[in-house]
């Protein structure tokens, strides 16, 4: 028995795991309200429906926490996914007899947004301007930038109080000079 890691337990384990969530690639448009899978266990046509939910819904779960999932087991004669738009409508897939690999091609190609938007998402959410963010590419690049922060001793010589060799070596440092 393993007592470390006692989640690592049942069919396929690595489905729980932090990375492999992080790892979906099925992040579904803005538009997109409620996902449904609907399929049968045990049915040959449904077998790639099947496969498809056991392995990608917990990562569009992870991936797209605003969206409602649901799947409905042995309630239909054919395997489908049916998605529902915020603006009311909705839009059936038929997935009858389809392997778990072109349903996940189509999924992404209809519904997911792209690897451009994905990409210039990430960006924009980096460059989000956030005040306790300063250095190089950011809206200030020393701390002494931001009002009520010490002034830089680049700019301003501090005071003997604040300086190391008269703090701890009791020197005068205009002595030295």
């Amino acid at each position: 028995m393993n007592t470390r890691m006692p989640f690592m337990k049942g069919a396929a384990p690595i489905r729980r795991t932090l990375k492999y969530l992080e790892q979906g690639k099925l992040v579904f448009k803005d538009n997109v309200r409620i996902v449904t899978f609907n399929f049968n266990n045990n049915h040959t046509p449904s077998k790639g429906a099947e496969d498809f939910v056991f392995w990608h819904f917990a990562q569009m779960q992870y991936k797209n926490p605003q969206i409602q999932m649901c799947v409905f087991n042995d309630m239909t004669p054919s395997p489908f996914v049916q998605v529902f738009f915020n603006c009311g409508s909705k839009l059936v897939l038929d997935i009858d007899s389809q392997d778990k690999d072109s349903i996940f091609d189509v999924v992404k190609k209809i519904f997911c947004k792209s690897e451009e938007t994905l990409k210039a998402e990430a960006l924009a959410k980096e460059k989000k301007s956030n005040p306790a963010n300063f250095g190089y590419m950011c809206t200030h690049e020393c701390i002494c930038e931001i009002p009520g922060q010490a002034p830089c001793t680049r700019w301003v010589i501090p005071p003997k109080e604040q300086r190391g060799k008269f703090k701890f070596l009791h020197k005068d440092v205009e002595e030295e000079d």
